[in-house]
C-alpha cells in the first residue's frame, strides 16, 4: 500500500483545516467511524464536528485534566455544553501518560515513571503524536471508543491541530496492545 503523509513546515493552529480534512479523507477510505480529538476549550472539536458529522461519526473530545485549571487550560462548563449540544462526547480525566500519582513522586523525589518515558518517546515525533496516543487511551478507558476497531486521533502542538493518526486503540492497562498504524499528518518539527 502507498499512502501520502502530510508534513507541515510549522506546528500549530495554521494546520487545523488541512489536518482535519486529511483525517476525514482517510476515515472515509478506511470506514473508520470513531474520531478522538484533543480540545482544551472546544474549538478544535467543534471544527472537527463540522467535517465529521456527529450523526455519522462518534466524535469524542478529550480535554486537558482539571489539574490545569490554575493555568486557564480547562474547558469551562459553557464550552462543554456547546460541544454536547452538537452531539460531541466530552471526556476529562487523568492523562494516560502523566499527571497521576506517579507524577507527584517524580516531582518530589526525581526520576521518571514508565508513563513519562513513553510520553517522551512519542514527543520525539511531535507533541501532537504524544497527545494523539494519550487521548485514544483515555477515551478507550472511559468506554467512549471501541478497542476492537481502528480509530483516528487528531491533536496538535499548542492550539489547533497539526497531527492525525490511525491507531488500534487499547486501554491504558493494556498499553502493549496499542498500535499506531498510520501517520496521516504531522509537523516536521515540534
Amino acid at each position: 500500500m502507498k499512502k501520502n503523509t502530510v508534513y507541515f513546515e510549522k506546528t500549530g493552529l495554521a494546520n487545523i483545516e488541512e489536518t482535519i480534512k486529511t483525517a476525514y479523507e482517510r476515515a472515509e477510505e478506511l470506514g473508520i467511524k470513531d474520531i478522538v480529538v484533543a480540545s482544551s476549550h472546544g474549538k478544535t472539536a467543534a471544527k472537527a464536528a463540522q467535517v465529521f458529522d456527529p450523526a455519522k461519526f462518534n466524535v469524542v473530545a478529550v480535554t486537558i485534566s482539571e489539574s490545569y485549571k490554575s493555568e486557564g487550560w480547562v474547558m469551562t462548563e459553557e464550552e462543554r455544553e456547546k460541544l454536547l449540544a452538537k452531539k460531541i462526547k466530552v471526556f476529562t480525566g487523568t492523562h494516560a501518560f502523566g499527571d497521576d500519582v506517579g507524577s507527584a513522586f517524580t516531582e518530589k523525589f526525581g526520576g521518571k515513571t514508565f508513563n513519562e518515558i513513553v510520553a517522551q518517546t512519542l514527543y520525539r515525533f511531535s507533541q501532537g503524536m504524544k497527545v494523539c496516543a494519550e487521548i485514544i487511551l483515555m477515551a478507550a478507558d472511559a468506554g467512549l471508543i471501541p478497542v476492537d476497531k481502528e480509530v483516528i486521533a487528531i491533536a496538535g502542538t499548542g492550539s489547533g491541530a497539526d497531527t492525525a493518526i490511525v491507531a488500534k486503540s487499547a486501554y491504558p492497562r493494556k498499553f502493549l496492545d496499542f498500535k499506531i498504524l498510520e501517520i496521516i499528518a504531522k509537523p516536521r518539527e515540534g
